[in-house]
């Protein structure tokens, strides 16, 4: 779980990054006008003491390898340096940061088109070499076109797939194309055999809208059953107008004041996240399906009958189902997650007592699982919530 957009350099304090991992977030990625070498240093310094881990953006050697720069063996090519020159940006930004434990990674670029893959598969191999305990962090535009993912996990071989997509627009709509851009996403993120990260949205801007505490946790809860193993928040500190893009209080206003969004994402970090992404972060996501939704969103698949779960009844949930690496395990496990952000809903889960043998559900506070028995399984669900269920198979 981490966060865009920290404190800024003159409200970057020992008490702010305290803050921050109260609120259950496990990294920050940098930003918020830190774009000098002396403030990384002292922010990977109050990351370290907080227990936090640190993305540092913008440091200027990591942006001359790969962004301002294309990375090529012909010094004839425009704007471009050679790998050995890359080796020894990259190298400097390492040295520099590198003795702070709370050191993470760097981040590489936001949001790059398909024509800089090429350079960026250069750079990550550069990273890879140099400092193999570091992530090379890119995050890549919302999409509708598969070729787009695809094409960067088959070119670049990322470490991870990372996206932003706002569902959340004004006047109550919904992105009509987030379920699909999320589909594309784990498609290519299986593709890759690497996880996939999100953003979720914490605040209004241009077109989109303020999100409630519900609206916060359907957004996670959607993502995890699409198999997220990242979730970061877009944004912590709020940016301030001067920016130009209308945004409105995240999680601390732009004069350093907690927002109800605050208190709910700590909570949702602390008493849920935290402890059902230690049960899915190591899974694999086998399928993701929209029960009970008619007509169902673009890009979504819809429920029919497997030879594990026969039916699911009620109203609208979205399911993600995952499987052990352990080919051996042949347990499910199954996220059943609330389709509205705005009322609770009801649904049973039916099994085929013939394959599965017990269902348990997933206590986040005891951080177990508890038995249930027969074999439809009701789960009733506040607006935004989810289930974690584990099917016990024969």
């Amino acid at each position: 779980m981490g966060l865009f957009w920290p404190p800024h350099p003159y409200a970057s304090t020992a008490e702010r990054f305290a803050e921050i991992a109260e609120a259950g977030f496990d990294f920050v990625i940098s930003g918020n006008y830190a774009g000098d070498g002396n403030i990384f240093q002292h922010q990977l310094a109050l990351a370290r003491d907080a227990g936090l881990q640190m993305l540092i953006s913008d440091d200027i050697q990591i942006r001359n390898m790969a962004r301002w720069f294309s990375i090529s063996d012909n010094p004839a090519d425009f704007l471009s340096i050679t790998p050995a020159e890359a080796r020894e940006f990259y190298t400097r930004a390492r040295d520099a940061y590198g003795p702070y434990s709370s050191l993470a990674g760097f981040n590489f670029y936001d949001e790059p088109g398909p024509g800089w893959f090429g350079t960026l598969a250069k750079a990550l191999a550069v990273s890879r070499e140099l400092a193999p305990q570091l992530l090379p962090y890119i995050n890549l535009f919302p999409s509708d076109d598969p070729a787009y993912y695809r094409d960067f996990v088959d070119i670049v071989k990322p470490s991870l797939v990372s996206f932003d997509r706002y569902p959340l627009l004004s006047e109550g709509r919904e992105d009509a194309n987030y379920f699909h851009n999320w589909a594309i996403v784990r498609d290519a993120a299986l593709r890759g055999d690497v996880p996939a990260w999100v953003f979720i949205q914490t605040l209004a801007y241009n077109g989109h809208r303020e999100p409630t505490a519900a609206e916060l946790l359907w957004q996670v809860n959607i993502s995890l059953a699409y198999g997220a193993k990242g979730i970061q928040y877009f944004t912590y500190w709020t940016p301030e107008a001067a920016r130009g893009e209308g945004f409105g209080p995240a999680l601390i206003t732009v004069d350093g004041k907690r927002t109800s969004r605050y208190s709910a994402a700590k909570k949702i970090n602390t008493t849920w996240l935290h402890q059902v992404g230690r049960e899915l972060k190591p899974l694999v996501s086998e399928s993701v399906v929209h029960a009970n939704e008619t007509p169902l969103p673009n890009g979504t698949v819809g429920f029919t009958p497997t030879d594990l779960v026969t039916g699911i009844t009620g109203q609208a949930v979205v399911v993600g189902t995952f499987r052990s690496r352990d080919s051996t395990v042949k347990d499910r496990w199954l996220l059943v997650s609330n389709r509205s952000h705005s009322a609770s809903t009801r649904a049973t889960v039916v099994v085929d007592p013939a394959k599965v043998y017990g269902v348990d559900v997933f206590q986040p506070i005891s951080k177990s699982y508890a038995g249930l028995r027969g074999t439809g399984v009701p789960v009733s669900l506040a607006p935004g919530a989810a289930a974690l269920l584990r099917l016990k198979v024969r």
